[in-house]
């Protein structure tokens, strides 16, 4: 028992099972909380509660709680005054603390309560006092401190109890100190910026995700994205603003938008549409570049590499575009030196004018650069054409962009961490051509696409995707996407 409690005067352990992963959409299911006083004693209160929706059969299957179990449960309204008296002026404590306050603080806001507890996060805590170890999730705290479960997991009171069991093994493993130090890092409150709300942290999720920043017109001013959204946009906010571009930002922002994903390239990809469709004034990097460029050639052609701006490559064609590069000038110094090196004819690559060549296909008069001997004689004939272009290949080959691996569409299935979402996104010859939660979501965007021959190739989804496809992971499955033949989805809850 905590005879002296460094957490606070009134600690009340809480843990939630829900109808899905979705604060905003999603409904409470059960209520388990543990109360601690500082004199040590301890109380235990649960509830299931009818959340008004049905409970999706994978939440059933998880949780054990199924919708004939809730039906004759009172709805949240009939026992919001007891978990208030029960949590007022007490340390909230959960798992993942943002996502049960985050079921409560909605769930109170309908019957018209506020609820605004002080928060701790055990996650973050053992984090913080077991560095050295990689997974902290509930589960892996159960196996590493050996806590009793009592055959209850995944029920709101018996994953309650485990938490204060693991409070408590803190308190045997770590001083005062090192438990006060933690706890006060997480509740140091940042800096908001003049002009936001008080709760306009307080729905941050915690997980994959973009962020959106508006000013007082509701003009976009940055899309960022994170896999950790919360401690991203917290970042934002720290007391030294440690680039002129956060201090404009703080200074300009009234509200904040987030939009979650199931991972890390969800949060990619909507980030470059953003950024893109939106134009914030703070995003540079992203924003739309039309002098972008890039070469098109192809080593059986008897034609100089042609210069194409980056909205205007083919996805298809890819093995014939080399590139891409900041603009025009700096094209064309590649292409020189790519000449200089290897002995290229600029008259043949377009870099310099020269005499046309004979209608019978004979080579034309040297160029200056043969008569330097800086150029191997393709344009007079001293060399083949096919030897020449065989030089500017292995020239340009390092800058040759990659070409879409697949035979047609792919969807790239992308699931969280807690299996409770997943994104399927669908692609075309590294073109991203949107994201579906549904079966029917999905068959709807393969038909708006259907109607386009040609994908719209984008170059930061282009370099979003060549990186993530050569490191695919756990979490991710690539589905073919045939015409003919669509996959059976098993997409996760909203």
């Amino acid at each position: 028992m905590f005879n002296q409690l460094p957490y606070g005067s009134a600690l009340a352990f809480v843990d939630l099972e829900t109808s899905g992963s979705t604060a905003h959409f999603d409904r409470i299911t059960e209520v388990g909380i543990v109360t601690v006083d500082p004199d040590g004693h301890v109380e235990e209160w649960n509830t299931l509660v009818n959340p008004g929706v049905r409970i999706p059969p994978f939440i059933e299957t998880l949780t054990g709680i199924s919708n004939a179990m809730v039906e004759e449960a009172p709805p949240f309204e009939r026992v919001a005054a007891e978990i208030v008296r029960r949590l007022e002026g007490r340390l909230f404590i959960a798992h993942n603390v943002r996502f049960d306050h985050g079921f409560l603080r909605h769930e109170f806001e309908r019957v018209g309560h506020k609820f605004r507890p002080k928060l701790l996060c055990t996650v973050k805590l053992s984090r913080s006092l077991y560095p050295q170890h990689r997974r902290h999730n509930l589960d892996a705290l159960i196996e590493r401190h050996q806590l009793d479960v009592g055959g209850a997991r995944h029920r709101a009171l018996g994953d309650a109890r485990v938490l204060w069991q693991f409070a408590q093994v803190l308190q045997r493993e770590f001083d005062e100190e090192a438990i006060t130090r933690a706890v006060n890092e997480q509740l140091k409150s940042p800096s908001l910026p003049p002009k936001l709300p008080p709760d306009a942290l307080d729905d941050l999720p915690e997980g994959p995700g973009v962020y959106l920043f508006y000013d007082e017109k509701d003009a976009p001013l940055y899309v960022g994205k994170s896999v950790k959204l919360r401690s991203r946009v917290m970042s934002h906010f720290s007391g030294d603003h440690s680039s002129a571009k956060d201090m404009r930002i703080s200074q300009q922002i009234t509200r904040i938008e987030c939009i979650e994903t199931a991972g890390e390239l969800g949060a990619l990809l909507t980030e470059a549409r953003l950024v893109k469709e939106m134009l914030p004034v703070h995003n540079r990097m992203l924003r739309r570049n039309q002098d972008l460029c890039a070469f098109r050639w192809s080593p059986a052609s008897d034609k100089a590499p042609e210069l194409v701006r980056a909205a205007e490559i083919d996805p298809r064609r890819l093995d014939e575009t080399f590139g891409v590069f900041r603009s025009k000038r700096k094209a064309m110094e590649a292409l020189q030196e790519a000449a200089d090196d290897n002995g290229l004819c600029p008259q043949l690559l377009g870099l310099e004018h020269g005499a046309p060549k004979q209608k019978s296909g004979a080579p034309g008069r040297p160029c200056f650069a043969h008569q330097i001997r800086k150029c191997r004689g393709a344009c007079c004939g001293a060399e083949t054409l096919a030897a020449h272009n065989l030089r500017l290949l292995d020239a340009l080959v390092k800058l040759r962009m990659k070409a879409w691996p697949y035979p047609g569409r792919i969807g790239i299935r992308e699931t969280s961490r807690s299996g409770l979402r997943t994104d399927i996104h669908l692609l075309d010859h590294w073109c991203y051509l949107g994201t579906a939660r549904s079966e029917p979501e999905l068959f709807e965007r393969m038909e708006e696409r259907s109607e386009r021959m040609t994908p719209v190739f984008d170059l930061d989804t282009y370099r979003i995707l060549v990186p993530f496809l050569q490191r695919v992971r756990g979490n991710v499955e690539i589905i073919p996407m045939g015409s003919s033949t669509m996959p059976q989805l098993a997409l996760g809850t909203a």
